[in-house]
């Protein structure tokens, strides 16, 4: 289906086959205010042709790990809630980058240490009594403690059986 460059409103069908989106994904963005339609007579969507760019938008913050209700506000913080351009993606992902900044390292804990005891509390693994004796981290309270940055800041020295704090 070919969508001549200067039509100024989509179908669905033509907003998902252009996006790369599915209808159903189309449909719940609109529905969480992520993106507007109009209804025609016949009540069928249009969608304004810069939702092409809006849901490139949502779904590059959604890869980048974005939850839908941040971004939902900060599309609502755009003038009229335009479409984001250049500059509004530049101040959005640097707002972000320390949410971003965290969870990299997040991902990195979990990494290098998913072999090893993460402080659950659990004690059922071999190492689990040496990095975490006595369940020393469930005095901090519930959850992976080792693993969880919003839990467990970095450290300069690492509980790990070899470690000398």
């Amino acid at each position: 289906m070919t969508v001549a460059w200067n039509t100024k409103e989509l179908t669905v069908g033509q907003l998902a086959e252009r996006s790369g989106v599915a209808v159903s994904a189309l449909h719940f963005y609109e529905a969480k205010g992520l993106i507007t339609s109009r209804r025609t007579a016949g009540n069928q969507r249009r969608y304004p042709r810069d939702s092409l760019r809006r849901v490139a938008f949502i779904r590059l913050a959604q890869r980048i790990g974005i939850p839908l209700k941040t971004i939902k506000d900060a599309l609502a913080e755009l003038p009229d809630e335009r479409t984001p351009n250049r500059e509004d993606w530049a101040h959005l992902s640097a707002a972000w980058r320390g949410e971003l900044d965290d969870r990299i390292e997040q991902l990195q804990r979990l990494r290098d240490d998913l072999t090893d005891c993460i402080g659950c509390g659990c004690l059922s693994l071999d190492r689990c009594p040496v990095a975490n004796p006595h369940d020393r981290l469930g005095e901090e309270g519930p959850g992976a403690r080792r693993i969880d940055t919003h839990l467990s800041p970095p450290q300069t020295c690492r509980l790990t059986p070899s470690a000398t704090c």
